[in-house]
């Protein structure tokens, strides 16, 4: 039997789920599968979707008043007749009908976040990237049966780095390189603070958010808006990592923490605070650094040893990647997906 699996996402911005649900399609492409894809249009989703074989199917995934998404939804169902339905989060979750007759379907749903569960009883099984979030499903009345753990991976293709002269750096500075959304909960105030302390050290942070001006105002009452570079949304992210020396991850609120994956990845020394999901990930001093949560003062004194000592960084580097390999690379992040879809597939 060929396994037939529908994947749908209704959230059209760019975030860490989004693109993880992108490389997960691509990756999934090239097994023995059938699959099917819907999505709300974003124009470098579907173009990096196109460009690994994989022909998305746009639908609205709109608001109150959008009728039209669950009635194409459903027809989708209907004409590809899936074994399972993965969907992404709480909007294509909503969308996706119950049943469709004569089409029996799994609904599994993926959540990257502690989720409010009301969006979620419709389903059969869902499906954590962390092993914590699992616990959590289990917490709300989930039968634990039906609560699956299976993680994330990342583009670990090298690029070449990132020139710092485009990016108005000098190129023998200490670098340190944050990414994400800029919202309170990834702390980039807390890394601002610490660079008032960090002397002759440079900042890139790369993401946008509702965050930016007031982490721009901050930077200029500690004056360190010299030495602080606002990157915007970016994805060339492999580049950016080439081009640093240190990775920070100040999250107070981290699920996962799919940039500590990153660092990993592309060989950068991590230090993150200790948030649900960087806690999980990292063996403090053996595959990054790890520090509480809202600790400028720690997050300073982590920051200065890894640029300060090499053989430190070297270590957190090589921790890091083999921790990588063990768990995280495509290959066995699509294997345990296969496994999955084969485990609870509709007969």
């Amino acid at each position: 039997m060929t396994l037939r699996v529908i994947q749908a996402l209704g959230s059209g911005r760019p975030g860490g789920a989004e693109n993880m649900f992108t490389r997960l399609c691509v990756g999934l492409h090239a097994s023995a599968l059938d699959q099917l894809v819907l999505a709300r249009f974003n124009e470098d989703r579907f173009a990096a979707l196109r460009a690994g074989g994989v022909e998305p199917v746009e639908l609205p995934f709109g608001g109150l008043f959008d009728f039209s998404t669950g009635r194409g939804f459903r027809r989708a169902i209907a004409d590809f007749s899936p074994h399972v339905v993965l969907t992404w989060m709480n909007r294509a979750t909503r969308f996706c009908p119950a049943k469709v007759r004569n089409h029996p379907f799994v609904h599994a749903a993926r959540m990257g976040g502690y989720y409010d569960m009301k969006y979620y009883r419709q389903c059969d099984h869902l499906v954590g990237n962390t092993r914590d979030l699992r616990d959590y499903f289990v917490r709300e009345g989930w039968p634990a049966e039906k609560s699956h753990y299976l993680p994330n991976f990342i583009d670990a293709r090298p690029a070449p780095a990132v020139e710092r002269v485009s990016v108005d750096t000098p190129p023998d500075v200490p670098l340190v390189l944050a990414l994400g959304r800029l919202h309170t909960n990834k702390a980039f105030d807390v890394l601002i603070h610490a660079l008032a302390d960090l002397p002759g050290v440079w900042l890139w942070i790369a993401g946008s958010g509702p965050e930016e001006v007031a982490l721009k105002t901050l930077a200029a009452k500690l004056d360190v808006t010299n030495r602080v570079r606002f990157l915007g949304w970016r994805n060339d992210i492999a580049a950016l990592l080439a081009a640093c020396d240190v990775l920070a991850v100040p999250s107070r609120h981290e699920p996962l923490g799919n940039v500590v994956l990153e660092g990993w990845a592309h060989r950068v020394p991590v230090v993150a605070a200790d948030a649900v999901g960087p806690a999980a990930l990292i063996a403090d001093r053996e595959s990054g650094l790890l520090i509480a949560k809202d600790d400028t003062s720690a997050l300073v004194k982590a920051l200065r040893q890894v640029i300060d000592d090499h053989q430190l960084g070297d270590s957190l580097v090589s921790g890091g990647a083999a921790a990588y390999e063990a768990d995280f690379t495509e290959a066995a992040v699509c294997r345990h997906y296969l496994d999955f879809f084969h485990q609870v597939a509709a007969p």
